[in-house]
């Protein structure tokens, strides 16, 4: 057993060992970087990072940043508004700089060839759905803000539906209409099982079902 932890806290050494924390200034981004990142994408990383911590090291070697370009214009982002940026444990990081992996053991090819790995492996994941439809439904009903995730507001209704939230005051319901002579086309989705249709509900309250069910 000592022989282990021994053992294990050699391997931890060695790993601090390659984690340095650098300026943020220091850190050149490639050139041919062929990923990007606009400034919704940048503003989401950046409330992650307030949320969480900076939890994903930036790579780097003595060219510059090798993996992390959206996470380095985040957390530039963050220290130009004055905020101070932490670890997952809640250590504070020196104004300025960012935790950095040394790199810099790879070859040129090796290299580039990652910067084109690290940004396309993770778009090949899939999602299980129903899965991703629970979890959302229960982080919403324990008031996590959803927005945080990435998840634009469409995607959101479609996994999981609306909340059902009275109308504001003063708002306009489909009865509101009804000097017009309209129905109003609604469409539907089961907050419990996803399933989804549409309907037009008159001004008396009553559906009529149009189209097939999207399943």
């Amino acid at each position: 057993m000592a022989r282990k932890q021994a053992a294990a806290s050699e391997v931890s050494d060695s790993v601090a060992a390659h984690v340095e924390v650098r300026q943020i200034d220091a850190l050149i981004p490639y050139a041919r970087n062929a990923r990007t990142h606009d400034e919704a994408q940048v503003s989401q990383l950046a409330a992650s990072i307030l949320e969480w911590g900076f939890t994903n090291p930036i790579l780097a070697d003595a060219t510059g940043i090798v993996a992390g370009h959206g996470r380095v214009m985040a957390a530039r982002r963050l220290y130009d508004q004055g905020k101070t940026i932490k670890l997952p444990n809640g250590r504070e990081l020196p104004a300025g700089t960012v935790p950095v992996i040394d790199v810099s053991g790879w070859s040129e090819a090796k290299r580039r060839a990652y910067i084109l790995a690290d940004n396309r492996l993770a778009l090949n994941a899939g999602w299980d759905f129903d899965m991703l439809a629970v979890e959302l439904d229960e982080l919403r009903d324990i008031d996590v803000d959803l927005a945080g995730l990435g998840f634009d507001q469409q995607e959101l209704n479609d996994l999981i539906g609306t909340p059902n939230i009275p109308p504001a005051e003063g708002a306009e319901r489909p009865e509101d209409f009804k000097e017009y002579g309209e129905n109003i086309e609604t469409q539907y989705c089961c907050p419990s099982c996803g399933y989804k249709w549409s309907g037009k509900a008159n001004a008396g309250g009553d559906e009529e079902p149009i189209g097939e069910s999207e399943e």
